[in-house]
């Protein structure tokens, strides 16, 4: 299933990954392991913040995905379930032809 990450990351954890050189290895150990279709980096609610949208084929992956974020950075992890155009246009289809 296609989802969203959106990670708030805490001040002073990223303060502190940025300072001794672990923040570029955390974010290239996410994009190495996510493989993402998309990932942005920005400034949101005055902190640092990023969304990846990635191919989540079994829940059981969300621990292993969410940890990083959680333990590394104190971050305020959000996962949630996405779709495309195409995905939309396929559910909305579906949607039509059971109502008939």
């Amino acid at each position: 299933m296609r989802v969203l990450l959106h990670a708030h990351v805490d001040t002073e954890s990223g303060n502190e990954a940025i300072r001794n050189g672990k923040m570029p290895e955390l974010m290239k150990s996410v994009m190495e392991q996510l493989k993402p279709e998309a990932a942005y980096f920005f400034p949101s609610m005055g902190r640092r913040s990023c969304i990846f949208v990635f191919d989540m084929p079994d829940p059981s992956q969300l621990p292993v995905v969410s940890e990083k974020f959680f333990m590394e950075l104190g971050a305020e992890v959000e996962v949630v379930p996405v779709m495309n155009a195409d995905d939309l246009k396929k559910g909305l289809q579906t949607l039509q032809s059971r109502q008939g």
